[in-house]
This record gives C-alpha cells, structure tokens and sequence, in this order.
C-alpha cells in the first residue's frame, strides 16, 4: 500500500498525468452490498444544506439576529454568544429548517437520494473547541424520513478538526489546519470509523447507502495538504470498509465510500483504489461556475459550452464518479456566498474584483428573475443533468431549499418553472446544447 500511496502522490504532483484510455476504463461489478444499484441505475438527488453545518448564504437570518458581524461560521456562532442564547436558536434551527415533509417533496420530485452534511462536532469536541453538539439525532431522524419516503441517504462529512479548507462550510472559517496535527487526522478517522459502524448496523442498511470520507479538502493550499489527504483516504477506507477490524479482516461494512477530487484532475486517480483491493469507491467532483472573476463575465452560451466541455473529462474518470454538488448559479451574487461579510464579484464589492452587473436581478427570491433567465437555467439545468448522467452515475444538486437565494434552491426552481418535476422530462436534449 505504502509504494501504491507514493506511486500515486507522485502522479498527482504532475502538472498533468498521462491518462488510461477509456476504453480501459469500465466499470467493474463490485462484491459489497450497499442496498442501490450504482453503475446502472442514475444518482438523482440534493443536498439538505445548510441544516446540521451551518451556511450563512443559505440561512442568512440565522447570522443576522445575533448582531454580531464577527459570527461567521459554527465555531464563532457558539463562540461569540453565551451557550444557553447559541444552543436555544440551533435547536429551534434543527427543528424547523428541515422537516419529513421536505422529505416527502423529495421523493414526489422524483429524487432518488440525499447527501446530508454534518461536522466531526457532532460527535468529537475537545481541546477548548466552542461547538455545540446535537446534530447526530437529527441525522437519525432524517435517515427515518427518508426511509419513509424511499430516499437513498449519503452521508458526508463536511468539517474535520482544524478544518480541510478554510471554509465557513467546514464549520471554520479561515486558513485550513486539518494538516498541520495528526490528532486531527486520527480524530477524522475515528469519526468515520464510527459512522460506519453505525450505518452499517442492519437498522440503517439499504437507506443509508454511502458515505462521504471527507468534504472538500482544499489540496492546493499545500503539499503537506495534498499529501495528508491522499494519506487519508487510505486509512479512511480501511476504517470505514472493515470498521470493526481496520486492518483488513472481519466484516465489510456495506456503504459505498465516497472520496473528494480534492479539486484536482480526474486523471491524477488513475491507478489508485483499484478493484478488488478497493471496492464501491466514489470519487466526488463539484462543479460550480461562480468562484472566479472569469466565470462572472461568461455569457450564458458559453456557461453552457463548460458543461459541454465536461463530458469527455468526466467520462475518463478512473473510478466510479458523482457529481455531488453544483447548482443553476452563473454568479457569486448570493448574499455571503462567499462569507459573511464579504462582498460578490458580479458586482464589484468582493475585494479586488470589478463591477459586471447588478446583482439583484441574479439572485434573491427570484421574484426579480426575467422569464429569459428562468429559460436559460431551464436550459442549464438540462445540460448539467445530462451531461452527469451520461458521462458519470449521476449528481445531486446544492441545494433543497435557501431562505433568500433562489439560483441555489432546487424547490425554488421547481416552484419558479425552472427545475421539472421530472428530473427525466428534458426540454433541450443534449445534443441540441452542445452540438
């Protein structure tokens, strides 16, 4: 394993590796039992954002009513209030955010998983961290929520100790220090092991069927990042396929296991988690058109063209391959999409970034959407399901629902016209977007 890990870190340093042709690259029938058919029936699905880690683009009242600007993510929401004020809105949040009855409007908009996001807090705080826990049963009870309703669950955690990418999404904001402590690596381990262990118990198994090892590590930060996490995802398996004997003997637990591109090419994962010394191994790419000032002056035609230019990448992917976040956005005009308190590029008040267009009639309720906007992420939507279901197994959208940010709101687009009811029922085939 150790020169198959160094083989492998080697080629992921390369400015581009050499690729497997894809004729090489079937997919290969897989031994562990996960309670869905992935390689043949499509991933359909969203995720319940912004629920058990919390976001404040997509909860933003949440923010607003401590009235404090330094409170930005999960760590300063308990950081900077006093415990009794912090833990009485999160649950008062946890028990209204999400409901069995999105649930159920799910499955009637003919979905067929959900990703759930949750933090190692949940489970693991210590060392002075400020966290609150109690995420972990409402997690249950959705995974019972979407038994009720015939939904597939992914697991996926969001946030490791020292956080893998600075994110607010990882539940702290800032530079990432996953890396820097092996305690936190061994402590992401352990949660994980645990998750399996418990997932995998027959109580849970056929509804949850997967398991993300970790969300988003930010790989281009470091090489000391990059190489932790290709480390990672080694020891993660090991303790997440034989959680009750990490070493490789004793049962399997029955989950798919889900690894992070880590934002880097497809082809540097050629040759790693081979089949069968690896099996039901996902990788989780995520594809958003919003994160860089070239995006905000690309023109609707050519955001198409870069689903377009997708295909062929996607369909090389040396393991099996989901799509597990993207969105109908073409801008970072989503209040505090990029943080709270940090401007958009579209319009010109992110830092360094210049003026392209007004923001309000991007993003919002969608009430100021033009119907040629809503006709273009019709056409959008088309393309990017089309493209993941063709050239991968499948995708599941960012997010269900948003207090005040349409172009991210799958329910939104469903309500709005934008989104069908059938995720099937396509308007634009895909040869008539990309030719």
């Amino acid at each position: 394993m150790r020169n198959s890990y160094l083989h492998s870190l080697a080629a992921l340093l390369l400015p581009l590796a050499l690729s497997v042709p894809a004729s090489a690259r079937a997919v290969e029938s897989r031994d562990v039992n996960v309670g869905w058919p992935y390689g043949s029936e499509k991933i359909r699905g969203v995720n319940i954002g912004g629920w058990l880690v919390l976001e404040p683009f997509i909860t933003p009242s949440l923010f607003e009513n401590t009235a404090n600007g330094g409170i930005v993510d999960e760590w300063t929401f308990s950081q900077y209030q006093d415990y009794d004020t912090a833990h009485s809105a999160l649950v008062k949040h946890w028990n209204s955010w999400y409901t069995e009855d999105d649930f159920r409007q799910i499955a009637a908009a003919g979905l067929n998983h959900v990703r759930i996001p949750i933090g190692f807090w949940a489970y693991d705080v210590s060392g002075g961290e400020p966290y609150i826990q109690g995420q972990a049963a409402y997690l249950d009870k959705a995974i019972g929520w979407a038994r009720n309703h015939g939904l597939k669950v992914i697991v996926d955690l969001h946030g490791a100790p020292g956080s893998q990418n600075g994110y607010d999404n990882s539940g702290h904001r800032g530079d990432p220090h996953w890396q820097d402590n092996a305690s936190n690596v061994a402590r992401t381990k352990n949660v994980i092991q645990s998750l399996s262990q418990k997932y995998s118990d027959p109580s849970y198994w056929q509804v949850v069927t997967a398991l993300g090892l970790l969300n988003e590590p930010a790989t281009y930060v470091s090489s000391q990042l990059l190489s932790t996490t290709r480390q990672y995802w080694y020891d993660a398996y090991g303790a997440s396929r034989y959680p009750w004997a990490p070493e490789g003997s004793g049962s399997k637990s029955g989950l798919a296991l889900i690894i992070h591109d880590g934002f880097q090419p497809l082809s540097t994962f050629d040759n790693y988690m081979p089949y069968p010394s690896f099996e039901d191994v996902f990788i989780d790419t995520h594809n958003y058109q919003v994160f860089n000032d070239d995006f905000q002056t690309w023109t609707w035609p050519r955001h198409l063209q870069g689903i377009c230019d997708q295909a062929s990448n996607y369909a090389s992917s040396p393991l099996w391959l989901m799509v597990g976040e993207w969105s109908l956005a073409t801008t970072d005009c989503a209040p505090s999409l990029n943080g709270r308190g940090i401007g958009a590029r579209y319009d010109g008040s992110y830092s360094g970034s210049s003026y392209v267009g007004d923001c309000r009639t991007k993003s919002g309720d969608g009430s100021s959407f033009s119907q040629e906007y809503k006709d273009f992420m019709r056409e959008f939507y088309d393309a990017q399901v089309q493209t993941y279901e063709n050239n991968a197994q499948g995708w599941i959208h960012w997010t269900w629902k948003t207090e005040a940010a349409a172009d991210w709101s799958y329910s939104a687009g469903l309500a709005g016209g934008w989104i069908p009811y059938d995720p099937t029922n396509h308007q634009h085939s895909i040869q008539s977007i990309c030719g």
